[in-house]
């Protein structure tokens, strides 16, 4: 008889807890400590043998290192102690930046982060919205790259447009040429417009604005992203769509990795009307207190992807 365990890293436990209530399936403690030289240890508290295991570990900020770490080593315990198959669930795949040579004599760590993976014992991933699609690439093992488009879209569509009618005439707004393939999915779903932003990368986590491509006067921009890291290129963006006259400016990103100075950008941008991200890596205390920030949940839309994969049934089927 086939069994399902659930087993949570240390790096985003409250998702973890909802994914577990959603499934109805407890999670299994993989008890990680830490010796006194930071080296990590743990010991996997229930039988897992022939079982399908399902470890659920955000590669992210605290720790984002650590959290990279935990993930192996529970993998590596989970492959010794006889599991049929171990499945990474890793809602935020960290290194996703890292996905090419862009100069000489640098790494593509998302490449090496999948061959880390591999060889821990993990005989499947599945991840939330990828940096680029590309990573896929990088894996010789079954690969599920989930969407957190059906969460966001559904909360623009109640929330701002229907219910409070907070949007009226929107515009999807690519802050770069690389996300707009997800902007056309969003305008497409919404009805509406797209514009892009011809952006400038002057240095890492530096950007600039430079033009807006499209029509997006006397209309509310929504913006739509991967990730906010230090809100340097959210920013720029919302200054230069102020200044080709939009009215109200939303931003939607999966991954809020909200490094500093994101708070002190976000909390004190007047221009930025609103922020929606995904609970795909959990935010600090501090977060609270900006209004402006509204976090969904992802746990549904992974629990039936994790439901569907133990079934064996088709996981795109939850996007068409």
């Amino acid at each position: 008889m086939k069994r399902l365990i659930l087993v949570s890293g240390n790096s985003n436990i409250e998702l973890s807890k909802s994914i577990s209530r959603y499934l109805d399936v407890p999670l299994v403690d993989p008890h990680v400590v830490r010796f006194a030289n930071g080296e990590i240890y743990c010991r996997i508290e229930k039988n897992v043998r022939g079982a399908d295991v399902f470890v659920l570990q955000s590669i992210c900020s605290p720790g984002v290192n650590d959290n990279l770490m935990e993930l192996l080593i529970i993998i590596d315990a989970l492959k010794r102690a006889s599991a049929q198959s171990i499945i990474a669930v890793v809602p935020h795949y960290g290194y996703s930046r890292q996905d090419r040579k862009v100069n000489p004599r640098t790494p593509i760590s998302a490449k090496l982060v999948a061959d880390l993976l591999t060889v821990a014992g993990a005989t499947r991933v599945i991840t939330m919205d990828l940096h680029t699609g590309q990573i896929q690439g990088f894996f010789n093992i079954p690969f599920d790259n989930i969407y957190s488009s059906p969460v966001i879209l559904d909360y623009i569509q109640r929330e701002l447009i229907t219910e409070k009618k907070i949007i009226e005439d929107p515009v999807c707004v690519s802050p770069d040429s690389g996300g707009i393939e997800r902007v056309r999915h969003y305008a497409k779903t919404l009805k509406c417009d797209l514009a892009m932003i011809d952006k400038r990368r002057i240095a890492p986590n530096v950007a600039k604005a430079m033009n807006i491509v499209g029509d997006v006067k006397n209309k509310d921009a929504i913006i739509i992203d991967d990730i906010i890291d230090t809100a340097g290129t959210l920013v720029e963006a919302v200054k230069a769509l102020k200044d080709e006259g939009v009215r109200k400016v939303y931003a939607c990103a999966t991954h809020p990795i909200f490094s500093n100075p994101a708070y002190e950008r976000i909390s004190k941008c007047d221009d930025l009307d609103g922020v929606i991200v995904t609970d795909t890596i959990p935010l600090s205390k501090e977060w609270a207190q900006v209004s402006k920030v509204k976090v969904l949940s992802v746990a549904e839309i992974l629990g039936k992807a994790i439901h569907c994969t133990f079934n064996d049934d088709s996981v795109s089927s939850l996007f068409i």
